[in-house]
């Protein structure tokens, strides 16, 4: 199955919420009237794409169909599309990794239950793929088996892992593993933190050592901060994705778990509200159903 036929299969129930009322919406009607937007409005809400955002995107397609002098409904869903793309792209079809450092270094957060972990093998197996050496650093050492599942998912991806024992120092552990990639000329290193709830002030300050460390020892990086976020929990991804921003910068959001849900339009309020891009998603359960994001191939997935 090509890339974008999982995405669009991934997108089955958020479509089924979204694009299938919004053909209803349509079908029938011979005008355009308030009471369309409106309708529209509460569509847009039920599939999670956020209030704000909701109330913006309909205001954007009212202004659109009155500029361009239509009032025929059928031409709403292709300025629907178009203008959902423009949230979803932040300017850029695809929000690209930032892989130029020597080596790159990426730390993976998020909280307990997202797939952080199992996403971050997907993406171990995804870079070498690409043709990178890539290294994993086990720093989430709080959570019993933590260290052992990112070692298995090393394995499947056919990486290596520093470790260190459980209630080991983070910080230690990615001193470590900097020093091995420096010493055996890794392209990528990436490093697991342990799932923080973010009500956690302690664990929050842990995470902000580790990202110290990483720019003590080599200025200029981390070059990407992803924040796993688990498309299911809905608008609470977007709280999420503020704490962890305000934290410790987050520069990209890998989104998961959207095959399961109805609620893939919460990546328009995440992109619109905090201004952080989502680059990939996890489209299966699979270690190569971890795509990079596409805006247009979103969009049409989302909405046929």
């Amino acid at each position: 199955m090509g890339l974008f036929s999982r995405l669009k299969q991934s997108l089955t129930k958020t479509r089924e919420v979204l694009a299938g009322k919004v053909e209803g919406l349509v079908y029938g009607r011979t005008t355009v009237d308030e009471s369309l937007y409106e309708e529209l409005e509460e569509i847009l809400i039920q599939a999670d794409v956020g209030v704000e955002t909701s109330l913006e995107l309909v205001a954007r397609v009212r202004e659109r169909m009155k500029a361009q002098k239509l009032d025929d409904p059928t031409k709403l869903k292709p300025i629907l599309k178009d203008e959902l793309r423009r949230i979803f792209a932040g300017g850029d079809e695809t929000a690209n990794l930032r892989l130029d450092g020597d080596p790159t270094v990426i730390l993976v957060v998020g909280v307990n239950g997202t797939g952080k972990t199992t996403s971050i093998g997907k993406l171990a197996h995804l870079l070498r793929r690409d043709g990178k050496k890539v290294l994993l650093a086990a720093a989430d050492t709080f959570r019993a088996a933590a260290i052992d599942q990112l070692e298995i998912w090393a394995h499947r991806a056919g990486v290596e892992l520093i470790r260190h024992g459980e209630g080991a120092d983070p910080a230690a552990v990615v001193y470590d593993a900097i020093q091995a990639a420096r010493a055996r000329e890794y392209d990528v290193l990436i490093i697991d933190t342990a799932g923080r709830l973010h009500t956690r002030v302690n664990l929050m300050e842990e995470l902000k050592k580790v990202f110290r460390v990483v720019s003590r020892e080599l200025p200029g990086a981390p070059q990407e901060v992803l924040l796993v976020l688990d498309a299911t929990t809905g608008h609470n991804a977007v709280n999420q994705a503020k704490i962890f921003g305000e934290a410790v910068g987050v520069t990209g959001i890998v989104l998961t778990k959207l095959d399961g849900t109805a609620k893939g339009g919460i990546v328009a309020a995440i992109r619109n509200s905090q201004k952080i891009p989502v680059k990939l998603v996890g489209t299966g359960e699979r270690i190569e159903d971890l795509s990079y994001f596409h805006a247009g191939e979103f969009v049409d997935g989302l909405l046929g």
